[in-house]
């Protein structure tokens, strides 16, 4: 076969990632709080962008005419290979399948271990809070939270007065995590700071003195007795209870009273005086800042029983395209100025546009939503239908893509709380009558509900909650069961039992 050159003709389509396809996909999956602080960002970049005023608000954004555009010759090259931006492309460009040039992360977070304290049952977790102003006004400094550090500190600067002891306070501080452990090796501190053992374990010594009662321990244990000396109560049987914290977490009450030497009645009380201590004073002195969720649609119950779904507008930001600057500008400008002009023109017009194709496609996506979990805005959790992102795709036309897009970082004000849209997409579990499928959150609710009405006489394990499940319709395996009800923290049934019947002692 010879070898020749040869010209052919050839027509294909591809999707091209043009600046304004990426700029939209980004904006599609950003929160109303991030969307904010992009639109900052372009504003401050931007010179024919401009903040809309309350007034101008509610106004229509009105659409550049052919008039309005810059000049073929006055336009950047880019503009010119791609052609000038139509609002079909903006409207169509988020329908687009792109799901491999950004891939989504649709994966669930893994769930948190539970601590030695929760499994003694107790909910010993605590929200910090903190941060500070940029103005420095009497109420700022009123209303500010002091951190575990400097409260620590201010105590030591009361207590202590030799500086050498002094520093090594200010180094041991330093090592107190948030929960108020202190994690370092004091043998390592003492060779670290040129001092004695000795002297590192009495700073240390002094330091679990001071406020909140269990700051500094090492470990829970030494926590919890340090609390318990305060109040006098660390007996030889509490320091046998504390010192086998291990057979407490497993329920084990017939061990601990022949290690203690004490009755069901002794034990209870002790166990008692136990989860009413604080396993993480540090907690109180948090410094972590806790961001309010602000939700971006809003549900409210209709006349006519249906849901109305409108987005929170409050948190939208809302620009305008200052067409009359352009055109006054344009007027005197130079070759190159026309150039910077047009690219600012035709960006500020993609950008007005793009965030008015992703308020209407949240609302669309966000009012399919509504429509399929009606029930569980009605009812409850129980009502609650499996449902999956192809679903909602298929109903509004949509690829699965954007869907995702849409309900990342995104939260659903209702009459039953806040929701992060991914809530309502769920697993299903099949019916064992061969109707509807049930959600996985509400087989996980009814067992949840299911453990809550036993009784310490009759406590239900693994396999009669399969019964009585398939009873209802469920058609559920009892490893199933086992992992919702681990997710749920709850404990077994011979673990259950015990604390029932702690609690009747």
């Amino acid at each position: 076969m010879a070898l020749s050159a040869r010209l052919e003709l050839r027509q294909s389509q591809s999707l091209v990632m043009t600046p304004q396809l990426m700029q939209a996909i980004k904006l599609l999956q950003l929160s109303n709080m991030d969307l904010v602080t992009y639109i900052e960002q372009e504003l401050e970049r931007n010179p024919l962008l401009e903040r809309a005023d309350d007034g101008e608000a509610d106004a229509p954004i009105l659409e550049p005419t052919d008039a309005d555009l810059p000049a073929r010759a006055d336009t950047p090259d880019w503009f010119e290979t791609e052609g000038a931006p139509s609002s079909e492309r903006v409207s169509n460009v988020l329908d687009t399948d792109i799901g491999n040039v950004y891939p989504d992360d649709t994966g669930q977070p893994e769930r948190q271990a539970l601590d030695v304290g929760a499994l003694a049952g107790g909910d010993w977790s605590s929200v910090g809070r903190g941060g500070t102003g940029e103005d420095y006004s009497l109420e700022s400094f009123v209303a500010g939270e002091i951190s575990l550090g400097d409260h620590l500190a201010e105590q030591l600067a009361v207590a202590v007065t030799d500086p050498v002891l002094r520093l090594i306070g200010h180094d041991l501080i330093d090592q107190v995590d948030e929960a108020g452990y202190l994690r370092a090796d004091l043998a390592a501190t003492a060779e670290r700071l040129g001092a004695s053992l000795s002297q590192v374990e009495k700073v240390l010594a002094l330091l679990q003195t001071f406020e909140p009662t269990g700051i500094c321990a090492r470990n829970l244990a030494e926590c919890l007795a340090l609390q318990l000396a305060e109040k006098n109560r660390l007996d030889p049987a509490m320091q046998t209870l504390i010192a086998h914290l291990e057979l407490l977490a497993r329920r084990d009450l017939a061990a601990l009273k022949r290690l203690c030497g004490v009755d069901d009645e002794d034990l209870g009380d002790m166990i008692k005086e136990i989860l009413a201590l604080d396993p993480k004073p540090g907690h109180a002195f948090g410094s972590t800042q806790v961001q309010t969720v602000v939700p971006d649609v809003m549900v409210q119950p209709a006349a006519d029983g249906g849901w109305t779904v409108e987005l929170n507008t409050d948190t939208l930001p809302k620009v305008l395209v200052n067409q009359t600057y352009y055109a006054e500008v344009s007027k005197t400008a130079r070759d190159e100025e026309k150039t910077y002009l047009g690219e600012c023109f035709q960006s500020a017009n993609w950008l007005t546009k793009s965030l008015d194709q992703r308020a209407k496609t949240i609302l669309k996506v966000a009012t399919e939503i509504v429509r399929q979990q009606d029930g569980f805005l009605t009812h409850g959790v129980a009502h609650l239908r499996p449902l999956n992102l192809r679903m909602i795709a298929d109903a509004i036309g949509m690829h699965e893509s954007t869907v995702s897009r849409v309900t990342s970082n995104k939260y659903m004000a209702t009459t039953r709380g806040i929701f992060e849209l991914k809530y309502f997409f769920t697993s299903s579990i099949a019916s064992s009558e061969g109707g509807d499928a049930h959600s996985a959150e509400a087989v996980r609710h009814r067992i949840r509900q299911l453990i809550d009405g036993e009784t310490a006489d009759d406590v239900l394990s693994d396999d009669t909650l399969v019964k009585m499940l398939r009873d209802d319709g469920i058609d559920i395996a009892r490893r199933t069961v086992a992992k919702y009800r681990e997710a749920l923290r709850i404990p077994s049934s011979v673990q259950r039992r015990r604390l029932k019947q702690l609690a009747g002692a």
